[in-house]
């Protein structure tokens, strides 16, 4: 039995439990009922989550149904209030997984939320404490029973474009040998060469990791504009511009708006089997006057300045913002809590920099002219060399007025694009793919 489904099976089994006896509440319900301040929705392919924010924390018993398919949510201690009422609103009819949304008040006590399913899930809720700019948030993320991996898809999709491409008319038959054909003739009319195999030919896989999305933001400028946003944007163009030659190809982390803890992040580029993995983003400052872009290494030694430090700080907070389930998150912890020793990486990480910085800078004058070095979580990946890259600071008017062009976000694009191809002219090796299918050849590996 699969981890999916043993979930989903304890769910079934809860609710069986949950119909025979009378719920009771888990603690005291304070004085004043929790008011619910917000309710968001965020649908993708992958999995769909609903956030149900409050001025407190949210008492919830949680159960699925079959024939028809429905997950029920009863929240302790909260009447119906208009903003919840509202939430039908907020499911888009492409959801992939929500067909409608009731809500009800089931008894003085409760009101029930029933969610009516496109198809099997298996559902995800948790608690999260305040952080800003979000009060309690109650969070609901839809799985489908299946597992979609995104990457696997995606590649799939390039290898299949890379054949169809690469393919050559064979013929139906071989035409003989003349019968005057010496060693001579063969060496002044060679044969045609034959088309390599198609490993021979795999291209160096870019993992774009577009930050923040969802439930985080990222940094919002004066007028409005959000982060998230913009290095979608940005990355999207970037990845079309690989996606066209044929020695790169680029997967993204996120294709959407919806939220990728950092963990999984850096697991998607090792699933990929990147070559190189570069995070964009587009951060603010405190002072509206900072300016420029920047690029980032790993740095397990403190940050190259204080401006790096609460930046990398800043950014190592997405997983609280966004919402990840905290079991989840110690796991994440732990897993990357590697050995960042490394040298070749991090030296390989110092030189990706270089080349991306050193492109950005012919757009606009670079914040500081030099590669600069913080912990990020989301660079956490010993053998991948990996860079995050600030295009701008959204904090500053005149830059966030730039980065909501769209020319402008062509330029970044073809940036990072030339900056990634410089490194991999002077300093990559063979593609990973090839050096991991020689390695499976190798009787001795």
């Amino acid at each position: 039995m699969s981890r999916v489904q043993a979930a989903r099976r304890a769910f079934l089994s809860r609710a069986t439990l949950l119909a025979a006896f009378t719920w009771l509440p888990t603690r005291l319900i304070a004085a004043s009922p929790p008011r619910i301040v917000a309710v968001r929705a965020w649908p993708a392919e992958e999995y769909t989550r609903v956030t149900l924010e409050a001025s407190a924390a949210l008492e919830h018993e949680a159960f699925l149904l079959e024939n028809p398919l429905r997950l029920v949510i009863d929240l302790k201690g909260v009447v119906v209030q208009t903003i919840l009422r509202a939430l039908a609103e907020h499911i888009a009819p492409d959801d992939p997984y929500i067909a409608a949304v009731r809500v009800g008040q089931f008894t003085p006590e409760t009101t029930r939320i029933v969610f009516d399913l496109k198809q099997a899930v298996v559902p995800q809720i948790f608690l999260l404490d305040p952080i800003d700019p979000y009060q309690y948030r109650l969070v609901i993320d839809l799985y489908p029973e299946k597992p979609q991996d995104p990457v696997a898809r995606l590649l799939a999709e390039l290898d299949k474009r890379q054949r169809t491409e690469s393919d050559t008319p064979v013929l139906s038959e071989t035409p003989p040998r003349r019968p005057a054909e010496t060693q001579a003739n063969r060496a002044t009319n060679p044969r045609k060469p034959q088309p390599k195999p198609p490993e021979q030919d795999a291209p160096y896989v870019i993992v774009l990791d577009p930050g923040h999305g969802g439930e985080d933001p990222g940094a919002i400028g004066r007028h409005g504009t959000r982060e998230k946003d913009v290095v979608l944007a940005v990355a999207r163009r970037a990845k079309k511009r690989f996606d066209d030659d044929p020695k790169t190809r680029a997967v993204l982390t996120r294709s959407g708006d919806y939220f990728i803890a950092l963990g999984e992040r850096v697991n998607r580029a090792r699933r990929a089997q990147a070559d190189l993995f570069v995070s964009i983003h587009a951060d603010a400052f405190v002072r509206p006057d900072v300016a420029g872009s920047s690029v980032y290494a790993l740095s397990d030694r403190g940050a190259s300045s204080t401006a790096a430090k609460w930046l990398a700080q800043k950014e190592n907070q997405s997983d609280l913002i966004g919402g990840v389930q905290l079991a989840a998150r110690s796991d994440h912890v732990a897993a990357t809590l590697l050995d960042l020793s490394i040298t070749a990486t991090r030296t390989d990480s110092l030189r990706l920099a270089q080349a991306v910085l050193a492109e950005l800078a012919r757009v606009s004058p670079p914040h500081r002219p030099e590669v600069e070095t913080a912990n990020f979580a989301v660079l956490r990946n010993p053998d991948v060399p990996s860079v995050l890259v600030e295009l701008a600071f959204i904090s500053n008017p005149t830059e966030e007025r730039r980065l909501k062009s769209a020319d402008y976000q062509e330029q970044l694009a073809e940036a990072i694009y030339r900056g990634v191809k410089r490194y991999l002219e002077r300093h990559a090796p063979r593609p990973r793919a090839l050096m991991l299918a020689a390695k499976s050849r190798d009787p001795a590996s």
